[in-house]
């Protein structure tokens, strides 16, 4: 794979742009919104201003919890969220996916790493347009060197690595421009040197109950758009006690269950409109109970 390849992504977004709606639409506290946020915007403006060496800034942000609590919505919502703040109201966005780099022949990931991050990237956003570097998943390609096994070629992984904290040096330096947003699902898997470079690193937690709440509700109201009876559920007093039961969900897993409710009867899938709470609350709990299996330590966490 060539490293373009694994460019996503690369386009310019404004402050009135669609994509706020992304932002929009995941549910978390407003503080993690926040913080991401004055992060991105405080690297953005003051390091093209001062020295790295009084900064010490490296224009990285790590976004790390569960899968399915919205880390990389947020992240790709995020430019248009700081756009009206910045030089030409406009933000480039760059959607990097690590997964193709590291499935690189033995010996080229290092390589294949330094021409992305220090080279094709830093090119694209040669023009000095405030750029949000998305890279998902970023425990692909920033490993552990201390965790790594013998089976994993720990050799090349360490020089991937290497390459990885090697990029974000060189363009903490000469790209002030750049800011990068790393998600990640296992910090445990992620190396101590990477996490150190990071300005921030913001906990994206599964959802409270107030939360579940509200993304239960939130999607049967868009339903009710076209199925009106909907609307009558998803504004009862009975969300409460469901949004209780769903408690270990993650924000996409609780978004699913609506219409996992859907598929349990035949009345349900030709007209949703039918949907009753009995139904959505037998979905919500299924769908914790094969959390609780695949994730228990995650169903710990909730109660």
């Amino acid at each position: 794979m060539k490293v373009q390849e694994c460019v996503l992504s690369d386009e310019v977004i404004g402050a009135d742009s669609a994509e706020t709606a992304l932002w929009d639409a995941i549910v978390v506290p407003d503080e993690i919104k926040e913080r991401l946020r004055n992060q991105t915007l405080l690297s953005l403006l003051v390091r093209p201003e001062l020295p790295f060496t009084v900064t010490a800034l490296h224009g990285l942000c790590t976004l790390y919890g569960p899968p399915g609590t919205g880390k990389t919505t947020l992240a790709r919502g995020l430019p248009a969220q700081i756009a009206q703040y910045v030089g030409g109201g406009k933000v480039r966005r760059i959607e990097i996916n690590p997964h193709g780099l590291m499935s690189a022949e033995h010996g080229q990931s290092q390589q294949r790493v330094s021409e992305l991050l220090g080279e094709y990237v830093p090119g694209l956003a040669s023009d000095g347009m405030p750029t949000v570097v998305i890279l998902d998943e970023v425990e692909s390609m920033a490993v552990a060197r201390s965790a790594a096994s013998l089976a994993a070629n720990p050799a090349d992984v360490h020089r991937a690595t290497d390459a990885v904290l090697t990029a974000l040096d060189l363009n903490a330096t000469q790209h002030p421009h750049l800011f990068f947003v790393a998600t990640s699902n296992f910090t445990s898997a992620l190396d101590e040197a990477f996490l150190s470079r990071s300005d921030a690193a913001i906990l994206v937690p599964l959802p409270e109950a107030d939360a579940l709440r509200e993304i239960l509700a939130s999607t049967l109201l868009t339903l009710a758009d076209k199925y009106p009876a909907l609307w009558e559920l998803a504004r009862s007093a009975a969300m409460d006690g469901i949004a209780q039961a769903a408690r270990g969900l993650d924000g996409r897993r609780a978004r699913k269950a609506v219409f996992e409710a859907m598929a349990q009867r035949l009345d349900t899938v030709l007209d949703p409109g039918s949907l009753t709470e009995h139904d959505l609350n037998a979905a919500v709990r299924n769908a914790v109970g094969k959390a609780t299996t695949s994730h228990p330590e995650a169903s710990r966490d909730a109660n």
